[in-house]
């Protein structure tokens, strides 16, 4: 009998499959996809890299130092801060505790009261070095990212000059209707650390997981659908001793199982409520030959005007292997599900270019392709997390790994590998 099965070869699967295996467990993980990653994709054509969807990892995050061989992804930073773009007008906002250089630049930023510069700082100050327990806190009182910034005094022209569309592009909507807990937390780590992409692409992330879980001891078959998973008839007759997992028609007895799938997927097999409502997002990536330049460096180019689209993200000014020579790449990003076809994305990018750089021609930019996220991340609207489901939910030795267990990130996907392995292990019935 095998000792564990894992659903899903996601980020929250791979981990799940590594620590089980290093504690000296028989595991197999089964992946429906032809490649490991889940969300986290990548796709290589004609020198260009393209992510599914525009994605990054914070480098500061704890879970991405304690999973992950930060080094060996050979990572690309973005630059802190942004370029806010409306038609006809680009000025930079930035961290000049961190880049000095932009101290000019910043102070004199006419999008961004003086005032609430100064109140950035004292976030810095209350946010710096502040844990995820701590501030996830149940215990806090429920509030919106809107509510969070009147409370500490910020304008509402900072809210919706800078806020809105930079963590348009972390929650995925502008409304600053989520909860403020997500703004926090991110903030607290990007004072510390930045937000990056690996030279190969994100895909290199799960690929390395894929390893490290195969170099414990691990099994990663591809390809491979669970059809069902039975924690009622183990093979003694016992309710939950053990459970039966259909995988393409075959059925596997294992002591127990993880299961690492999308959130609506792990309902069906599991029978748990889990999270319906998703946030979801399309990014147009185009090319533009490198004579013409944007102005931005490495900072993502926030919309400060509307949402079509949200941002364009200098993807090749960061990671130059994700484009050829002489080509730069950008990656803009459209919030929702937008019902507009992909070529009218993409005018829409070329148009929003055109009104921020006047005195340049975009008559050159080239569509190259289209990445549509239905499914991006579950809605966190204030006090998301009392409904949704723990890790040991589902009835017998089984259970729930993915970030929708915690919240919508990478740090949150890894963290859950590890903590349903750790519940898996301290249940009863495994070796």
């Amino acid at each position: 009998m095998t000792d564990v099965i894992v659903a899903g070869g996601g980020l929250a699967g791979l981990v799940a499959a590594r620590h089980l295996a290093e504690d000296g467990l028989d595991v197999t993980a089964f992946e429906a996809d032809s490649s490991v990653g889940g969300r986290v994709h990548t796709h290589k054509d004609d020198g260009f890299t393209y992510d599914r969807g525009f994605q990054v990892v914070f480098d500061s995050y704890p879970a991405v130092k304690r999973e992950l061989d930060v080094d060996a992804l050979d990572l690309r930073r973005f630059a802190p801060g942004a370029t806010l773009a409306r038609p006809g007008e680009r000025s930079v906002i930035a961290d000049p505790l961190r880049d000095p250089r932009t101290v000019t630049q910043t102070l004199f930023n006419r999008e961004i009261p003086f005032g609430d510069k100064l109140r950035v700082l004292k976030l810095r100050q209350e946010l710096a070095g502040r844990d995820e327990g701590d501030i996830f806190d149940p215990t806090r009182p429920d509030r919106t990212i809107e509510a969070a910034l009147a409370d500490r005094g910020f304008s509402q022209a900072f809210g919706e000059r800078f806020v809105a569309p930079f963590y348009g592009g972390i929650t995925l909507d502008r409304t600053l209707s989520m909860d403020a807990r997500i703004f926090e937390y991110t903030f607290a780590r990007l004072i510390e650390g930045s937000a990056a992409v690996p030279a190969d692409g994100m895909a290199a992330i799960p690929k390395q997981l894929a390893r490290r879980a195969r170099d414990a001891g691990a099994r990663i078959e591809t390809g491979v659908t669970v059809e069902s998973i039975d924690a009622d008839a183990g093979e003694t007759g016992e309710t939950g001793d053990s459970v039966r997992v259909t995988v393409d028609g075959e059925t596997i007895t294992a002591a127990g199982a993880v299961v690492a799938t999308d959130p609506g997927t792990a309902g069906e097999l599991t029978g748990v409520e889990t999270p319906t409502e998703y946030r979801g997002c399309a990014t147009v990536y185009a090319s533009l030959p490198s004579e013409t330049q944007l102005d931005t460096g490495k900072r993502l180019l926030l919309n400060v005007a509307d949402d079509r689209p949200n941002q364009v993200a200098p993807m090749s000014a960061v990671a130059p292997e994700y484009a050829p020579d002489g080509q730069q790449f950008l990656a803009a990003t459209f919030l929702g599900v937008p019902a507009a076809d992909d070529e009218t994305l993409f005018e829409e990018t070329r148009d929003t270019l055109s009104q921020w750089y006047p005195e340049r021609s975009f008559a050159a930019l080239e569509h190259r392709r289209t990445e549509r996220v239905p499914f991006a991340q579950i809605d966190q609207p204030p006090g998301f997390q009392s409904g949704l489901p723990d890790p040991d939910d589902p009835d017998g030795p089984v259970v729930l790994a993915g970030d929708y267990t915690r919240w919508s990130s990478i740090q949150s996907a890894l963290q859950s590998g590890r903590i349903a392995a750790e519940t898996l292990l301290d249940g009863p019935g495994l070796p």
